[in-house]
């Protein structure tokens, strides 16, 4: 596995590729690994003859980017090269923030999402799928790939990935995976180190929350409010500071109704000093 810390270089890479006839799948990340994210890798070797990874924490998608949750994100590039040496990635892009926001990032252009990144984890993180949507778009015009692939772990951001990408006309094709969770159920997360020790013996009730919510939607119940009610109820109990657990359109993320099959059930929570999201989808009917 290469590693080019450059963009002149990243093209020259995949312009040999393309001259070759070479397929190639991009797998954008902020590293600090884990098997999730291989599991992306695994996936993207699938679809393409040749795989490049990305390990870029992005400022634009951080709410305070001169501090906060930005400094303390973990960077464990060392660590992370390891576990990509034998994954199936052909190259490693690692790119200075200098390198992606030469003239900074406060007034660069930006690929904007209307309605679907200012709900759910959009109203709690103001700008925040506007710094991915932006990136993401950089990444594909940088390595121009033919599958771009996903965790569903983040299904608010894969939906907003989906709907830029077709609309802009990028032709990529998004490819979700679906989560990667611990023996427990506990969605695997780079922020799950923040944890303590007690803290994550509780953690996996947030997944049993969206079992519980999903049983009882499949069971035929149709007072969708009550069954958030009930479920952030839970939560609170558990010792989670809830921000939001809804009942949503898979589709479109739109508040879903009695009438609606294609369902996803998403939820944020604070526990401790960690922020963690899931989600579970389901079919009705």
């Amino acid at each position: 596995m290469q590693t080019l810390t450059t963009i002149d270089e990243l093209r020259r890479q995949v312009r040999a590729w393309r001259q070759a006839g070479e397929r190639i799948a991009l797998v954008p990340t902020m590293g600090n690994l884990h098997a999730g994210h291989l599991q992306l890798v695994d996936e993207a070797r699938r679809r393409a003859g040749r795989v490049v990874v990305s390990i870029f924490v992005n400022p634009m998608q951080f709410s305070d980017a001169s501090g906060g949750d930005f400094e303390r994100y973990p960077r464990t590039f060392e660590a992370d090269c390891e576990k990509l040496t034998g994954s199936g990635a052909d190259l490693l892009f690692f790119p200075a923030q200098e390198e992606m926001y030469p003239a900074g990032f406060e007034n660069v252009t930006q690929v904007a999402v209307p309605g679907i990144s200012d709900i759910l984890c959009g109203a709690f993180r103001p700008g925040h799928f506007v710094g991915v949507a932006t990136v993401v778009a950089k990444f594909f015009n940088m390595v121009q790939p033919d599958v771009a692939v996903f965790g569903e772990k983040d299904y608010q951001q894969l939906l907003v990935i989906r709907r830029f990408t077709e609309e802009l006309c990028f032709p990529v094709a998004i490819v979700g995976v679906p989560t990667v969770r611990e023996a427990d159920g506990l969605a695997m997360s780079s922020r799950n180190q923040y944890l303590g020790a007690e803290e994550r013996q509780r953690a996996a009730a947030l997944y049993r929350a969206l079992q519980a919510a999903g049983e009882r939607l499949s069971s035929g119940e149709t007072d969708i409010a009550a069954i958030e009610t009930a479920a952030v109820a839970s939560l609170e109990e558990a010792g989670f500071r809830p921000e939001y657990f809804s009942v949503r359109r898979a589709y479109d993320l739109l508040p879903a109704t009695a009438n609606d099959t294609e369902l996803v059930i998403l939820a944020a929570a604070w526990l401790g000093e960690a922020r963690l999201i899931d989600n579970l989808r389901l079919r009705r009917g």
